[in-house]
């Protein structure tokens, strides 16, 4: 598990890529540039590592391009403290650019393979979460709530109300609604009942799985 000076160099020209493409949010971009994005996945991919693209990990899952996370904590606004959930923790890496943020992170993973994996590395290159949960992330985790700003890092054909209920007032949700395409969508609490919806175009996930059980 080596982080060269070539890595190095790969991840600062994938942050100018996400410049670029649009990502302002200095310490987003920060939190790209020093994670060890290769570390997460398969040795076979390890050359395509740092470009901006999706790739298969285990249990059928992908890890997120680059620009889908910043894009996603972007919209989130992470400050230093901030109590964040996560849906789905898949690789682990959107759970590190958490961590690097400062936020205290609880994230709930479905695929149980993918949850002992990660569960394993995350502290092994030095990013711990509050909490690793192996569950249902249509339920949220009602007993941590309320969050500053939830994640849902998978294709939800509908926006589960118990994460918008988990929501402190103007915490944010960021979430891609829809079935084989999603649209990226970003509530914000402004009442008991209240939230205010922006949406910001298509992006392609992996389906959110419910536990059918």
């Amino acid at each position: 598990m080596k982080d060269t000076f070539k890595h190095k160099g790969l991840r600062q020209k994938l942050v100018a890529v996400l410049k670029a493409k649009g990502i302002t949010n200095n310490d987003v971009l920060d939190a790209i540039g020093k994670i060890p994005r290769h570390l997460f996945m398969d040795s076979s991919f390890l050359d395509h590592a740092y470009q901006d693209k999706a790739f298969p990990i285990a249990a059928d899952q992908t890890i997120s391009q680059p620009y889908t996370v910043a894009f996603q904590t972007e919209l989130m606004q992470v400050k230093r403290g901030d109590k964040v959930l996560e849906i789905g923790t898949g690789s682990g890496y959107q759970t590190a650019v958490l961590c690097e943020l400062g936020a205290k992170v609880y994230s709930i993973e479905r695929q149980h393979e993918l949850f002992k994996l990660t569960s394993r590395f995350l502290p092994k290159i030095g990013y711990r979460a509050k909490k690793l949960i192996f569950g249902d992330g249509y339920k949220g985790l009602v007993e941590e709530a309320p969050f500053d700003s939830i994640i849902v890092t998978a294709g939800a054909p509908f926006v589960p109300k118990p994460l918008l209920a988990q929501l402190k007032i103007d915490g944010r949700l960021v979430i891609p609604v829809g079935d084989n395409v999603q649209t990226m969508t970003l509530f914000v609490r402004k009442g008991q009942t209240e939230f205010e919806k922006t949406e910001f175009g298509e992006f392609r996930f992996v389906p959110l799985l419910e536990d059918k059980n």
